[in-house]
């Protein structure tokens, strides 16, 4: 496919799921095959939303090199089609990385996350020719992933335009850091999809953007479905009314989640609504029963439909 064609599938509310995990910490496919079946039936097809596997908060650097792809292959098969599905790929060096790819696009993917190659400590020139060598060896979709909080210079709209020539460099999950202006990419967001990654959904969209990261797609695809149902219409107050609800709510009373890091949150938030996905990997901790019943306190007052709690077993 052409720029022009995965750009179409690599926009809207990009879902981030979890990787489910058994009682054994081994990858429970059942789970995730059911899983993909239902976010499907619920709107999580190409064209308005696509599936993010493998990523940070799908756990993905605590994956195997065997696991990744055969997760990979469940969420691809059990979509029956339907999906758009995106990996992600931990970094690594470019030789690597295209392989890596290879092996995504073989399995289905229709495009790739693809950090930046922070352990090279990357100069723009080196950012330029990382992605243009894995571009020019692939037929599917990147989004380059801006990971500068992780050591390396972001990259610039200058790289950007420079990568225009790189067929499949389909996007770039924007951030920045404070040194740089977060509307720097009114430059390039005509040529590349855009994606929101700092919560300014609305700011992006104004600026040309096509899609914002969600984390919370996988427990109520309705609601994020519904956000940019909202953004593309430019009703963008009552849009962000809706984001913020959610993660302002979460970050002024979720304080109590902090005794462990990782992407526990978006599990506890899974097993709320109904969807349990299993425990994170160590050494991040599940959360207890106490974190549970404040996190559904906390949801209640988002709007959402949630189911009432099964009672405990005698």
């Amino acid at each position: 496919m052409n720029r022009e064609e995965l750009k179409k599938l690599i926009g809207g509310p990009i879902g981030t799921v979890p990787t489910p995990f058994d009682a054994k910490m081994k990858v429970d496919y059942g789970v995730m095959a059911d899983l993909t079946k239902w976010w499907v039936a619920n709107g999580v097809v190409a064209g308005k939303a696509p599936i993010k596997v493998a990523a940070a908060m799908g756990e993905g650097p605590d994956l195997s090199d065997d696991e990744w792809p055969h997760l990979l292959r469940t969420v691809v098969n059990a979509s029956g089609g339907k999906a758009a599905v995106i990996c992600a790929l931990q970094t690594k060096n470019t030789l690597h990385t295209i392989e890596d790819a290879k092996k995504a696009q073989d399995l289905g993917a229709i495009g790739l996350q693809i950090d930046l190659p922070i352990f090279h400590h990357p100069t723009q020139d080196d950012l330029v020719r990382y992605y243009t060598d894995i571009s020019n060896a692939i037929d599917i979709g990147i989004m380059i992933y801006n990971t500068h909080w992780f050591g390396a210079d972001s990259i610039t709209a200058e790289t950007m335009l420079r990568l225009a020539d790189a067929e499949h460099v389909v996007g770039v999950k924007w951030s920045v850091p404070k040194t740089m202006d977060y509307d720097d990419m009114r430059e390039f967001s005509h040529i590349f999809n855009v994606i929101d990654n700092s919560g300014q959904v609305a700011r992006c969209h104004q600026n040309g953007g096509r899609g914002y990261i969600s984390s919370v797609i996988a427990a109520n695809p309705a609601f994020d479905l519904k956000i940019w149902e909202l953004i593309e219409a430019h009703r963008y107050d009552e849009g962000m009314a809706m984001i913020e609800r959610v993660y302002s709510s979460l970050a002024k009373r979720g304080k109590p989640f902090s005794r462990s890091g990782g992407y526990r949150q978006i599990k506890g938030i899974m097993a709320v609504m109904g969807l349990p996905v299993g425990p994170p990997r160590p050494p991040t901790l599940p959360m207890d029963d106490s974190e549970l019943a404040l996190l559904r306190d906390i949801m209640a007052d988002w709007g959402w439909e949630i189911p009432t709690p099964n009672p405990p077993a005698h």
